[in-house]
């Protein structure tokens, strides 16, 4: 299954609003697949993140599934994942990749 455009309540949303919401234990309403993974990631819903980063095949849904695995410690399905999704395999802090990603996604929306 892959991942459609951004919903259109994506286009108005920011990364800081984003992580607003997840600091509240809140996932905004509408929000594509993909960014509403990060945002439960962001709130400790690890699995529930892992579900839809798995389920969505293209290159986005990899880096997410990426990103995923090297927060949970597992470096070498990480490395596997980032070659996926076409991406250098991240070494900084994982909050700043985790913006990396967020503003790429509603940039692209």
């Amino acid at each position: 299954m892959t991942a459609g455009p951004l919903a259109s309540h994506d286009r108005g949303v920011t990364v800081d609003e984003l992580l607003a919401a997840a600091t509240r234990g809140e996932t905004p309403p509408g929000l594509a697949p993909l960014l509403r993974a990060l945002v439960l990631e962001a709130r400790g819903d690890w699995n529930g993140a892992h579900h839809i980063a798995q389920d969505d095949d293209s290159r986005d849904g990899a880096w997410v599934h990426a990103y995923l695995h090297r927060k949970e410690g597992d470096i070498g399905n990480a490395a596997y994942w980032y070659r996926q999704a076409a991406q250098p395999v991240a070494s900084g802090a994982h909050d700043e990749e985790w913006r990396r990603i967020a503003s790429e996604l509603l940039a692209r929306g």
